[in-house]
């Protein structure tokens, strides 16, 4: 009897011990620095190589891990419960979960998490060649059970889900990034940063584009005095050109080539072509993602292309900027001449332009506004409202307070908001249903 309890007692460490290792792997690998590892790479170290190759496919990782974490958590969670129930009887499943329950959070999870931000990349070299093993192990199950999850997905009513993956690496990386925020291991614009990375493949080019009706276009009929006149009075280095109407686009006109085709006519306007010197346009979908799209500027070695809906009709334009700020913030240079469209006020209030993109005003403000269903401020506050809302309107939805400070025709230029301060006792000053109040 004895021995049968010692040999139980040695499976449940032993498998607390691979817990420990698994959550130790996880932290070490996410936390391990890329850079170091590529120079270590770069000297031909062979553990610094499969690292690398790991980071590569993180969801893989990512899935071993959720895998055999779990798997090895319900195995010695239920060999103590049995153990403890034959020598105490019934009441020995409250010891048992209790006792493990202490095991797991300390010794399999806090101090293996500890250790492995302590020395990340130390702890990835040593932990690579075994954590292949279970990938390479538990890579059947794995693929299995997303397997199951994408079908159960797609029988539900919502199409939304049908691409996510509960095995994916994105979500906890996100944990990992807001943990070391929260911790002040990593700064907070940092984290906005790597947050903006993550989130580029769940964007499109429509979320981030310029509207057509802000573009700055130049009529390739015009004569080239006045066409130099325009380019010169833009704050933009590259500009479309029409033809007959102005959804007719039918080139580019970049100022270096104009430049040069002035330099080579002897800076005689007269003797220039616009049309010429122009480069053909590029023309993507408007449903393409960010990630995609920043792929194929690296690719093409292009800067600007103009988004097309599914009519083939141009809705704005999109540019390497554009893709960049979603992940480092606002970029403003020495031509920049735009009012600034985030404005604290002192009251607490923040005045911001109808176009302002959700995303860039909860950046700014630390906010958490949704931009599921709607891509600016006014568009939230249309949606919210169901209709077109006065100057001077004030709406009441999601904990915030937004009143309608400019509107041209049907358009709303401006917008106040207001964060509230939630109330205990009813919570109505930061209710989740519009509320409207008359101007």
């Amino acid at each position: 009897m004895s021995l049968e309890i010692g040999l139980i007692l040695g499976a449940i460490v032993a498998l607390l011990v691979l817990s420990a290792f698994f959550n130790l792997s996880e932290t070490a690998l996410t936390a391990a620095s890329r850079a170091r590892m590529h120079a270590l790479e770069q000297e031909g170290n062979k553990r610094a190589i499969l690292v690398n190759r790991l980071l590569r496919a993180p969801e893989r990782m990512i899935g071993a891990v959720l895998l055999g974490n779990t798997l090895v958590d319900v195995l010695a969670a239920s060999l103590a419960a049995n153990l403890a129930v034959a020598l105490f009887g019934d009441v020995g499943l409250v010891y048992a979960s209790a006792v493990v329950t202490i095991l797991i959070v300390i010794f399999s999870a806090v101090l293996p998490k500890t250790y492995a931000l302590a020395w990340s990349d130390r702890t990835a070299l040593l932990v690579a060649p075994a954590m292949r093993f279970f990938i390479w192990l538990l890579m059947p199950a794995t693929i299995a059970i997303q397997a199951i999850v994408r079908l159960l997905l797609k029988l539900t009513p919502s199409k939304r889900d049908d691409a996510a993956n509960i095995l994916a690496a994105d979500e906890e990386i996100r944990g990992t990034i807001e943990l070391q925020k929260h911790e002040g291991a990593v700064a907070k614009i940092d984290a906005a940063m790597l947050g903006g990375i993550l989130d580029l493949k769940d964007l499109q080019v429509l979320d981030v584009m310029m509207h057509r009706t802000k573009m700055e276009t130049v009529d390739a009929e015009e004569p080239p005095r006045l066409i130099i006149q325009v380019v010169l009075n833009s704050q933009y280095s590259r500009l479309p050109i029409w033809k007959d109407s102005p959804d007719n686009i039918v080139g580019v006109l970049h100022t270096k080539d104009l430049l040069a085709a002035l330099n080579r006519a002897d800076w005689d306007p007269d003797k220039i072509d616009v049309r010429s010197i122009a480069s053909a346009p590029w023309f993507v979908p408007d449903t393409t993602s960010l990630k995609d799209q920043l792929s194929q500027f690296l690719k093409r070695k292009a800067q600007l292309a103009l988004v097309v809906d599914e009519y083939g009709e141009v809705q704005g334009l999109v540019t390497l900027e554009d893709i960049l700020e979603e992940i480092v913030g606002q970029i403003a240079d020495e031509h920049d001449t735009h009012e600034t469209p985030i404005r604290p006020q002192s009251d607490g209030s923040v005045s911001v332009d109808g176009t302002v993109a959700i995303r860039d005003l909860n950046r700014a403000m630390d906010w958490d506004l949704p931009d599921e269903e709607a891509t600016t401020v006014a568009g939230l506050v249309m949606h919210e409202a169901q209709t077109i809302p006065e100057a001077g309107q004030t709406f009441t939805f999601y904990g915030y307070r937004f009143e309608i400070a400019r509107r041209q025709r049907n358009r709303i230029t401006g917008v106040r908001v207001r964060r509230l301060k939630a109330k205990s006792a009813s919570g109505s000053e930061a209710g989740l249903s519009p509320a409207t109040k008359g101007s």
